[in-house]
């Protein structure tokens, strides 16, 4: 498996850092973002390391795409905001925070005047494992 020693995400796949898990298959995991910018804020990332999209073979990324529509029909149903952005950086310019790749599912409201370069502000850990708790089982099984 394709991991690198000092990536974040690498280490949360492995288990070394802790994380607030929503759902996880054989290629992906999906955890809450501890710097959430709305309620039930979700990262989604391929297991292996890839750094960016370029990078990443086509087959990962379908894999990732399925877990971020996965996850999307769960914030529908367990937080019914208005809308679902996903949201994929590339890159320091594109304020990519983490040289892995990663998706981000982030919960709308009407009016909220959220900016795609947001800064990152820690967030209720108490809250958001109890939105990982709704996400989590809202997640339709893998068939």
């Amino acid at each position: 498996m394709r991991t690198q020693s000092d990536c974040i995400f690498c280490k949360i796949v492995a288990d070394e850092i802790g994380s607030i898990p929503v759902f996880e298959d054989d290629h992906t995991l999906a955890f809450m973002d501890i710097n959430p910018v709305a309620r039930g804020h979700t990262l989604i990332v391929p297991k292996q390391h890839w750094q960016n999209l370029y990078e990443m073979p086509d087959e990962h990324l379908g894999y990732v795409s399925a877990s971020a529509k996965r996850i999307a029909v769960a914030v529908k149903f367990a937080l019914n905001p208005d809308g679902v952005s996903l949201i994929q950086a590339n890159g320091q310019g594109a304020s990519q925070s983490v040289l892995h790749f990663h998706m981000h599912i982030v919960p709308r409201t009407m009016g909220d005047e959220l900016k795609i370069n947001w800064q990152l502000r820690p967030g209720d850990l108490d809250e958001i494992r109890e939105v990982a708790a709704q996400l989590a089982a809202a997640v339709e099984p893998v068939l």
